[in-house]
C-alpha cells in the first residue's frame, strides 16, 4: 500500500510539472504565432485549466516533501510528547477541514458532468474535463492528510518533518526564507 501511495502522489507532482511545461510551450508557441498573425484565442483557455492542475494535482506530493506552509512556531517549543500530541489534533482536523474540501470538489464536477456544463471561453469543452485535475488533487491531499495520521498515530514523526530535517541536514536552508 505504501509504495501505491507514494506513487501516486509522486505521479501527480510529477504530472502537475508537465503542465507547467505544457505552459511554458502554449505561451511561447501563442507568442511566436501572434506575430504570424496566427489566431491563438483558445490556447488562453488551456493555459488556464493548465495552471488549475498545475495548482491542485501537486498537493499531496507537496505536503509529503515538507513543502507546505506549515507555522511552527508553538510547535518547536513543545516537549517531543506534547508535539505529537498537538500534531495528531491538527492533522485530524486538517483532515476533516481536506474531506470537506474534497467532497465540495467532487461535488461540484459531479454537477458539471450531469448538467452537461460547457467552458463559456473560445474552446467549448465539456467543463468537467478540466475540473478534474481539481478533484484528483483535492482527493490526493485528503489521502495524504489521512495517510500522515495515520502515520503519527501509530508513532512516527510526519513524513513531513523528516524532509524539512533531512533538508537542514544537508545544508538545505531555502525552503525556509
Amino acid at each position: 500500500m505504501r509504495r501505491a501511495l507514494d506513487l501516486a502522489y509522486d505521479g501527480a507532482g510529477a504530472l502537475a510539472g508537465l503542465f507547467v511545461l505544457a505552459i511554458l510551450v502554449m505561451m511561447i508557441g501563442q507568442s511566436v504565432l501572434r506575430e504570424f498573425g496566427v489566431a491563438t484565442g483558445p490556447v488562453n483557455d488551456v493555459v488556464a485549466w493548465s495552471c488549475a492542475a498545475a495548482a491542485f494535482l501537486p498537493m499531496a506530493y507537496t505536503l509529503r516533501h515538507g513543502d507546505f506552509v506549515r507555522v511552527t512556531l508553538l510547535l518547536e517549543k513543545l516537549s517531543p510528547p506534547r508535539r505529537r500530541q498537538l500534531e495528531l489534533a491538527c492533522l485530524a482536523i486538517g483532515a476533516v477541514a481536506v474531506a470537506y474540501f474534497a467532497w465540495s470538489v467532487l461535488r461540484f464536477v459531479h454537477e458539471s458532468w450531469v448538467f452537461h456544463d460547457v467552458a463559456t471561453g473560445q474552446l467549448a469543452m465539456p467543463i468537467w474535463i478540466p475540473q478534474a485535475s481539481f478533484a484528483l488533487g483535492a482527493v490526493l491531499l485528503f489521502v495524504a492528510v489521512v495517510d500522515e495520521l495515520v502515520r503519527v498515530w501509530r508513532g512516527a514523526i510526519p513524513i513531513y518533518v523528516e524532509a524539512v530535517e533531512q533538508r537542514h541536514a544537508a545544508g538545505d536552508f531555502s525552503a525556509d526564507l
